[in-house]
């Protein structure tokens, strides 16, 4: 069941990869923002705020051109209507945000030069920077940056984002008059909004979009960021050129192309014959084929992504706590880290990560116990039950073979038959995005990655009842996150820590792994892995 053949230590990997390139690459994910008070000061006036601290890369001599191939495409080109990394990491090249973070996490201003929690009031202002174009030469505004907002926190301002929770507490913005600013409004005191912020949001421009329809926007895009499209073919390749009037110096890169190969040994193949300069998701077995070669390395680090198995509350036989906690105890997860992925990867036990804000160090993973999941099965009355998980291929590092593993466990007890369907990954989010919980598989392996570091919003997207995926209801868990979204510091880090504790016990998933981020990139480029998956073309440079 398990590739024993694939296994290599982490600590081999990191003498493959590069000694102490890799060991900072892995080392990265220990910090983070996931409280804005890590990088906002104090004034005397006791408001929070920062000022333009804006850096540019160092401009490389000459340009250059760069392929990234990814395991899926993007599922289109708005900004602010999808919920899939892959999407993300093209559209951030030509859109930005008020706010954004360094490669170790830290919150960065970016078309905001200062912001500052108002005095007495929830609600918080953003100054924005001067001189900003759209790729249509039009300049940004601030109403521009007020109408970004609302269109993805107020249905009624264009359509139902599906990132409206990224944004959870913001109740919207408005234009503060005379001035280049923007107010947002908070519901209640929001404790993370500027890392909220720093992470998501991306600013589009309010008179493009509302001359366009839907389709023509998912087709084209009008940023700010330092490249623009140049053409687009669905499902094939987006290409993107630098932007010459960018706010900042132009991109060395010149031409950035994106495409996508699902299985990870084309991927490699490619790499290897120099046809693409960086791809994901590098198999364990193939990491000494990149080390070894003259062209390519291998970079790598702990990302912010947690890998489960949802299982559905209110279909048989996931409806019963026993049956759910009988599914943990069956699978050998340490077993998973090390022979499927290799190393590449950190057993967990709860929805939050330990780099994040609300972890709970007193829960341990699940113990490989097939006697007690055998036995809870027998409780839950659903001895002989049939159950197949649903899975995407070639989405997360070795998805299908974790996928085999975890059904494969499940499957020699001798009370429960578990099978494996494969899934195309956007036919599959698109039944996880439904907006119903009747529409999602009973049974799926999903990845999430939350770049704020922050547990409450883990949870708030994915077992909150109203949660973008959730697959869970339990009005004592709603109630601790709606406590914890009125608290802040140790007081709300304490609830964060109870309401992981009640997820561990109720299993509405089957706990798996926080996922290693494994690239291959060509040696002719210089970049870094990052722990919050982004791939981030303005800071590559020439080798």
């Amino acid at each position: 069941m398990a590739d024993t053949n694939s296994h290599i230590s982490r600590r081999s990997y990191i003498k493959l990869a590069g000694g102490a390139a890799a060991s900072a690459a892995l080392a990265g994910c220990s910090g983070g923002g996931g409280e804005e008070t890590e990088t906002t000061e104090t004034t005397t006036g006791g408001e929070e705020t920062e000022t333009d601290e804006t850096t540019t890369t160092t401009e490389a001599s000459g340009s250059f051109d760069v392929t990234i191939t990814q395991g899926q495409m993007p599922s289109g080109l708005d900004p602010q209507d999808h919920r899939e990394t892959t999407t993300d990491i093209v559209v951030l090249h030509a859109y930005e945000g008020v706010l954004t973070r360094d490669a170790a996490g830290s919150i960065q201003t970016s078309l905001a030069t200062n912001y500052e929690r108002i005095d007495g009031e929830n609600a918080v202002r953003f100054d924005l920077r001067e001189d900003v174009t759209f790729h249509n030469g039009d300049e940004l505004t601030p109403a521009d940056v007020a109408y970004s907002i609302n269109r993805v926190v107020d249905e009624e301002v264009g359509f139902a984002s599906p990132q409206s929770d990224q944004l959870a507490g913001v109740a919207g913005a408005e234009v503060i008059e005379g001035e280049n600013a923007v107010r947002v409004n908070n519901a209640s005191l929001n404790p993370i909004v500027f890392s909220e912020f720093a992470t998501y949001l991306d600013v589009m421009q309010q008179s493009w979009v509302e001359e366009n329809d839907k389709a023509y926007i998912s087709q084209h895009m009008n940023g700010t960021g330092p490249f623009q499209l140049d053409s687009y073919t669905e499902d094939e390749e987006v290409v993107l050129t630098a932007y010459e009037d960018y706010w900042r110096e132009p991109a060395a890169v010149d031409t950035l192309t994106f495409r996508a190969a699902s299985e990870a040994s084309t991927r490699v193949n490619q790499l290897l014959q120099g046809e693409t300069d960086l791809i994901v998701n590098v198999p364990p077995q193939e990491v000494q084929r990149v080390t070894n070669s003259d062209n390519a390395r291998v970079a790598a680090a702990p990302s912010t992504r947690i890998i489960y198995n949802g299982m559905r509350y209110d279909v048989e036989p996931f409806d019963s706590m026993e049956f759910r906690q009988a599914m943990n105890y069956a699978i050998d997860l340490e077993s998973i880290v090390q022979n499927v992925l290799g190393g590449f990867g950190a057993q967990t036990g709860q929805p939050t990560l330990p780099e994040f804000v609300g972890h709970n160090p007193d829960i341990d993973p699940y113990p490989h116990d097939p006697d007690q999941a055998e036995q809870l099965v027998e409780e839950s009355g659903y001895a002989g039950a049939e159950i197949e998980l649903h899975t995407p291929v070639g989405r997360y590092l070795k998805d299908l073979e974790v996928a085999q593993a975890v059904a494969g466990y499940i499957d020699e007890l001798p009370n429960v038959t578990a099978t494996v369907r494969q899934r195309d990954f956007g036919s599959l989010v698109d039944e996880l995005l439904a907006g119903s919980i009747e529409a999602r598989p009973p049974w799926f392996l999903i990845g999430w990655g939350e770049a704020t570091f922050d547990g409450g919003l883990v949870m708030e997207a994915l077992l909150a009842s109203e949660g973008t995926l959730t697959t869970w209801q339990n009005e004592e868990f709603d109630a601790l996150l709606e406590q914890a979204g009125n608290q802040s510091g140790e007081e709300r880090e304490a609830t964060l820590q109870e309401a992981n504790a009640m997820a561990h016990e109720q299993c509405p998933w089957i706990f798996l792994n926080q996922q290693y981020s494994v690239y291959g990139v060509s040696n002719a480029i210089a970049w870094e892995a990052r722990s919050d998956e982004r791939i981030d073309a303005y800071a590559m440079s020439q080798q």
